[in-house]
């Protein structure tokens, strides 16, 4: 069901806790506040999360599932789909939100992804699921990928209506690109980068924020990613100061973190609840 409040959409999350379910934007979609990311350097259908192995991978995935996260970003670049299903399988398909992204673009991958339609029932296929919740147009960097994507765009819309997805979106990977992401009501979910230094974003820190935050106002799901800078924030304390920034700035409903080892889902989860509490 999608919700009527387009104020909701502004508010910080009113989580107690860094898992507790949040709703993204107006899709209904209710999604731990961290989630886990799975492309660490991922390319060629390759990532730090498929070179570690399946059993290690599950055990990473089991682990943030234990702790109460169950949101899951995948990507066809990263080639983690079979991965995923190994690692959920067993949990009841409800309770776990799966996103992941359709890379379009001529180099990254064996081959060139032009079929939408094609590309989602290949998804469905290697992740072992009836539908996926959330499919993401990966890396728009254009001022005009809105049109220059459209067949890509109306074969999703066309796959929500179908219940083969819930909702589509993009990640955008330059400050144009997210502009005329918040100008489309066609995007339902948007992937932003987003922190408290600007590394690896598409603008400073506060413009960022200041333009999701209006991509919540109009009811847009926001996520936020490189939360920890794409691995370049070394100390716990850059790593706290960065989610203190974005849960200041209210600019997000949930975000993703490309754990490696457990121990980093267990260090996140516990400086979330101490920023939650203090």
């Amino acid at each position: 069901m999608w919700m009527s409040s387009v104020a909701e959409a502004s508010r910080k999350p009113a989580v107690r806790t860094p898992t507790e379910r949040v709703t993204l934007g107006k899709t209904g979609i209710q999604a731990s506040f961290v989630g886990i990311g799975t492309g660490m350097r991922g390319w060629m259908r390759q990532s730090n999360h498929t070179r570690m192995g399946k059993e290690a991978f599950t055990a990473l995935i089991r682990h943030a599932y234990d702790r109460g996260v169950n949101f899951f970003d995948a990507a066809d670049l990263y080639g983690t789909h079979p991965f995923l299903r190994e690692a959920l399988r067993g949990i009841p398909r409800e309770k776990v939100v799966i996103q992941t992204k359709i890379w379009f673009a001529p180099h990254g991958l064996p081959e060139q992804v032009s079929d939408a339609r094609g590309a989602l029932e290949r998804f469905r296929q290697e992740l072992g699921t009836d539908y996926i919740d959330i499919v993401l147009l990966h890396c728009t960097t254009s001022a005009t990928w809105t049109e220059d994507l459209r067949p890509m765009r109306e074969a999703l819309e066309e796959a929500r209506q179908r219940g083969l997805i819930r909702a589509h979106g993009t990640s955008c990977h330059s400050f144009a690109a997210l502009k005329a992401a918040q100008a489309s009501p066609w995007v339902q979910v948007q992937l932003a980068r987003v922190n408290h230094r600007g590394t690896a974003m598409d603008g400073s820190p506060q413009e960022i924020a200041a333009l999701l935050r209006e991509m919540r106002a109009a009811g847009k799901g926001v996520t936020g990613m490189k939360i920890f800078g794409e691995g370049k924030f070394l100390s716990p304390q850059e790593r706290e100061e960065s989610l203190r920034f974005v849960l200041e700035q209210q600019c997000v409903d949930n975000i993703i973190i490309g754990f490696e080892r457990r121990e980093q889902v267990d260090e996140t989860l516990g400086m979330v609840q101490r920023l939650l509490t203090g």
